[in-house]
């Protein structure tokens, strides 16, 4: 029998998918939604508490009560302030022990899985891992293609998201025509779209290229695209998207490229560096 699959879960449609494919697999699941980020109508009838960002003692404790073997984190959070966290003694203990990781996005998921392991005893697993077919192939999907105005901006968007990565700022940046024109913050990738539908300009569109972080940890904070965010990128005049191939979660696959190909964008895998 498979172990029992504890999801944490914060903000978007990644919960649901990932308590889908567990009940498809026959597989028992138990949700700990995380308040302000997860979306109750994600989690349905599943089996689940909520508990505060600041309160790993109690969320913990609620793994271990309902027999997890298997965690994986799925879902955006975002960053509280320390006022607004209020840590309980294990959260802060937490903190006090990692230091200035704590301010780092990679270094504190990458600290949150070492210590759900080792300090624990949960496997944690990938989120890509569990959905299988979930990952972006190399090359395009759907009926478009990236001509070379679009593929230049790709290779600068990329190598743009990259060195911002590296730096842990941002996953995904937009090029149009040689510029950037905006970088993904703490807002996330469809309020970055949105604010640079004001910024477009004239002639062929602007291109979103998302890829991962160097170095990440890649079973916390892989890149996830669906079909919602092939209709803003539309709504906002891009062309295309651009995601690396094999590193890259989508969201209803069919969808995504349903999408794509009614709203006349290209939507392709490139290859990571």
């Amino acid at each position: 029998m498979a172990a029992k699959l504890g999801i944490i879960a914060g903000a978007g449609e990644l919960p649901k998918r990932l308590i889908d494919a567990a009940r498809a697999e026959g597989r028992a699941v138990y949700v700990l939604a995380l308040e302000g980020a997860a979306d109750e109508a994600m989690i349905g009838d599943a089996p689940h508490d909520w508990i505060r960002l600041g309160g790993a003692a109690d969320g913990l404790r609620l793994l271990h009560e309902n027999a997890v073997e298997e965690v994986v984190l799925a879902g955006g959070v975002k960053r509280p302030s320390l006022a607004s966290l209020r840590p309980d003694w294990r959260t802060a203990k937490f903190f006090a022990r990692i230091g200035a990781r704590a301010f780092s996005d990679d270094g504190l998921l990458s600290a949150i899985v070492k210590a759900l392991e080792e300090e624990e005893g949960f496997r944690v697993v990938g989120a890509d891992a569990l959905l299988g077919s979930a990952d972006m192939p190399l090359g395009p999907i759907g009926k478009h293609r990236p001509d070379d105005l679009a593929e230049r901006d790709i290779a600068l968007g990329a190598r743009a998201a990259r060195a911002l990565g590296a730096l842990d700022i941002a996953q995904a940046v937009i090029v149009q025509q040689g510029t950037v024109l905006g970088v993904e913050a703490v807002e996330g990738t469809d309020a970055l779209i949105a604010r640079c539908a004001a910024l477009k300009q004239s002639g062929s569109g602007g291109v979103l290229v998302k890829v991962p972080k160097p170095g990440q940890e890649r079973r916390a904070d892989l890149p996830t695209v669906g079909p919602k965010t092939v209709a803003i990128a539309a709504a906002a005049g891009l062309r295309g998207i651009a995601v690396e191939a094999g590193a890259t979660i989508l969201l209803d696959r069919q969808g995504v490229i349903d999408a794509a190909d009614r709203h006349g964008l290209f939507f392709v895998g490139i290859a990571a560096p």
